[in-house]
């Protein structure tokens, strides 16, 4: 084989072997996942769980208290409470205490097929001037990622069974009114999917999610830390 010849070999040799490398470096980049997606926490919004367009006033943690002042239209007062979110609990029986005022004692409550209950417990204290109530049940929302689940009938009466033994330790629900300086357990019961876990929990800064002049205002609290 003349020198030439061999000079072209060699060459050949070179790019088939420079070939497969870039071919085993393509084939292993594309091992992590198809082109085009991004990590999970990439695509997350630390707005989820938040009402389009509401207003966040912060993004409190379990057991950091927050201020809800409550501004009425027709009145020249307000009504100011300082809640804090004491945990979170799913997937657990409700409290046998609070059931045993239910109208049928000892009858387990079910939640909806592939649902599992989430028990919201909250400290209400009323920083105003004057009596006022306040109530978790139109005012919050338990979230997984930017999905919202509201309670529904069934799971309000539910949470009033709660109110009703508190009321009996001598702490009167919130949603009765409670005056100046006084401090009440209030509690919120929502339905979420089995096997999911709530991320955050969004606090309305009034009586209701939304009014006729729109969305509420109000806190995302950040329950990464509840259990």
């Amino acid at each position: 084989m003349s020198s030439r010849a061999s000079t072209f070999a060699a060459f050949g040799t070179a790019v088939a072997l420079l070939t497969l490398t870039a071919c085993s470096s393509a084939s292993a980049d594309t091992t992590s996942g198809p082109a085009g997606t991004v990590p999970a926490a990439a695509t997350s919004s630390p707005d989820a769980g938040a009402p389009p367009g509401a207003e966040i006033l912060g993004r409190p943690g379990v057991g950091e208290p927050f201020k809800l002042t409550i501004d009425y239209s027709n009145t020249a007062g307000l009504d100011e409470f300082e809640v804090t979110v004491d945990e979170v609990r799913c997937g657990e029986p409700l409290d046998p205490k609070a059931l045993a005022h239910a109208a049928e004692p000892g009858v387990e409550p079910a939640p909806e097929e592939s649902k599992q209950y989430c028990v919201v417990s909250m400290e209400v204290t009323n920083v105003g001037k004057s009596e006022a109530d306040w109530s978790a049940d139109d005012a919050v929302t338990l979230n997984v990622d930017d999905t919202a689940y509201s309670p529904t009938q069934s799971d309000n009466e539910l949470a009033d069974l709660y109110a009703q033994y508190w009321s009996d330790q001598g702490k009167t629900d919130p949603s009765f009114g409670i005056n100046p300086g006084s401090s009440s357990p209030e509690h919120g019961i929502f339905q979420i999917p089995v096997g999911d876990e709530p991320t955050t929990a969004w606090v309305a800064s009034g009586n209701l999610l939304e009014t006729i002049d729109g969305v509420e205002p109000g806190y995302l609290v950040q329950l990464d830390s509840a259990s």
